[in-house]
């Protein structure tokens, strides 16, 4: 049976504890090839509790009805979410104006 895209987190467990906790997940694209940005917190061990959200973009390939992940990208904190995000926005603009 196929794997659905939906079903692919970012979630980790380690000895019963869950180390990479998936708060929410955007699927940017699907396909053979499927992209998914993704909101998460890592567990603390020292802290015992979660640390501030993090962000990261994983791309798959689907082969043989399994997807597999490619590679990663990771935003590690809020303020380089942003500037991204902005970044964007700008790029997207610019064009816009320019049609």
């Amino acid at each position: 049976m196929s794997q659905p895209v939906e079903e692919l987190s970012i979630s980790q467990f380690d000895d019963g504890q869950e180390i990479v906790q998936e708060i929410d997940k955007v699927i940017l694209s699907k396909g053979a090839w499927a992209t998914i940005l993704f909101r998460y917190r890592e567990w603390n061990r020292t802290k015992e509790a979660y640390g501030e959200d993090k962000y990261g973009i994983r791309r798959y390939q689907k082969r043989n009805g399994e997807y597999r992940q490619q590679s990663k990208f990771n935003i590690s904190n809020k303020t380089q979410a942003r500037l991204i995000s902005e970044g964007l926005q700008q790029w997207i603009n610019d064009s816009e104006s320019k049609s």
